[in-house]
């Protein structure tokens, strides 16, 4: 897994996205000009920087126990809240090697007077929607659900 995780990058899952939401323009059913994203552990970041790289389209996005969130390149995630307009939603994991506190805590610091949220979830640890993980927390996973829902309500009806 890790090896597939440090073989692609920001840049390249840009170039992706760019092309799904070309093949989503030419869909009768799809609506492109309002989109949201989601991304769970290293996908995170990437469901974030889509905010950025798109942000005339990408109106909402969450990252789920996201990694990589707060780092020294200028994508980082932590400095997305000034290149976008869309909603950011962070669900932080209580415990989380891959985003300890001091990660969560820069990302908490940078998102101060933008349209995000950053949130811990008590108790948890990365991984925790998952119900087939070890870590699962219904209620944790439940509650996730239900916030993601709302932000995509707020900023895609």
């Amino acid at each position: 897994m890790f090896q597939l995780m440090n073989s692609i990058d920001i840049p390249m899952v840009m170039e992706d996205t760019k092309a799904l939401l070309a093949y989503a323009d030419g869909q009768a059913a799809a609506n492109t000009r309002i989109v949201g994203t989601v991304g769970y552990c290293m996908s995170g970041r990437y469901a974030i920087n889509a905010a950025t790289h798109f942000p005339d389209r990408v109106r909402a996005t969450a990252s789920i126990y996201g990694t990589h969130l707060a780092t020294d390149q200028p994508d980082s995630p932590h400095l997305a809240a000034t290149k976008t307009k869309a909603e950011l939603y962070f669900a932080c994991a209580e415990t989380d090697i891959y985003a300890p506190q001091e990660i969560i805590d820069k990302v908490t610091q940078a998102m101060k007077g933008a349209n995000a949220e950053v949130e811990i979830y008590p108790g948890t640890h990365h991984g925790f929607a998952f119900p087939k993980r070890p870590v699962y927390d219904r209620d944790a996973a439940e509650r996730h659900w239900e916030r993601l829902v709302a932000l995509y309500r707020r900023n895609l009806s």
